[in-house]
């Protein structure tokens, strides 16, 4: 038997995302936190090397690439067994990162901000997540409205996924994202969680990455990004429990604890999991 979810490692080759920004620019200690977060049991390690936080300034092809290349190789020289995921917007990132061992595609812009990005994930036959994101980072969260949420998101998602099937990216190859803290306020993001189930019903894996966001902090004591790990596992429970089945997070161990608990308790289909395994969809 397989669990039904997969647990999604960060790695942040970045000098400024919001909670580990400079801890993991020197590839060689990205690759050593890659590996250690596969030996928590990560089963995807993301690797990104622009920040999408709130009011973010964009980088450039050229500097993203040379953050991500020589983690994502190292990491494929490491042979942990763990999926490799680059975080990334713009298709020459993606194409290389591919080429050098990747196998996931994390756009936040959901194929919007790159028109070649579709068809890079398309022709490498690669597994994709497409994000809802209400405008970009420099001002996503300036006044987001929206009529309903959870119908907007849902309708947005819907579209994209049509979108990516268009220019021919496998259906069962596309993971979906509801954008937890894109363009969202407190209420949007616990609406969000609250109705998962509805945003599942689109029939792909719905990722959810609430780990150590802002809205943790205004809910419970965590005023610091480091302090939100209770409210990081708790939002993940309730999310798996809605339908979620990807869970990003930056501490590994602590939330696929409480994962392997909720999902034993339902009554899913689990297996005992150890240090290192790697399970696929």
């Amino acid at each position: 038997m397989s669990v039904s979810y997969r647990l999604m490692g960060i790695v942040n080759v970045t000098p400024d995302s919001f909670s580990d920004g400079g801890r993991f620019l020197e590839a060689r200690s990205a690759i050593a936190h890659g590996c250690s977060l596969v030996g928590e049991g990560a089963d995807i390690v993301d690797v990104g090397g622009e920040s999408t936080r709130p009011g973010a300034a964009p980088v450039s092809a050229r500097a993203e690439l040379g953050r991500v290349q020589p983690v994502i190789e190292g990491l494929a020289a490491a042979g942990t067994g763990a999926q490799i995921s680059i975080d990334t917007s713009k298709a020459l990132v993606a194409r290389a990162a591919l080429a050098a061992g990747a196998s996931l595609v994390n756009d936040v812009s959901a194929f919007r901000a790159d028109p070649e990005m579709a068809g890079v994930v398309a022709e490498a036959g690669a597994e994709c997540c497409l994000m809802h994101m209400l405008g970009e980072p420099r001002t996503m969260q300036h006044d987001p409205r929206y009529g309903d949420v959870v119908d907007d998101v849902k309708a947005f998602l819907e579209a994209r996924l049509a979108f990516a099937l268009a220019e021919g990216v496998s259906e069962h190859r596309v993971l979906l994202d509801p954008g937890i803290g894109f363009g969202k306020t407190v209420e949007h993001n616990l609406e969000l969680l609250r109705r998962l189930d509805e945003l599942a019903s689109l029939g792909r894996p719905i990722v959810i990455g609430t780990s150590r966001k802002s809205f943790l902090g205004r809910i419970g004591a965590g005023a610091s990004a480091s302090a939100r790990l209770a409210g990081t596992v708790a939002s993940n429970v309730l999310a798996y429990e809605r339908g979620a089945s990807v869970f990003r997070v930056h501490e590994v161990a602590p939330v696929g604890e409480a994962l392997a608990v909720a999902a034993a308790t339902l009554g899913r289909r689990w297996t005992a999991r150890s240090p290192g395994t790697t399970q696929t969809s």
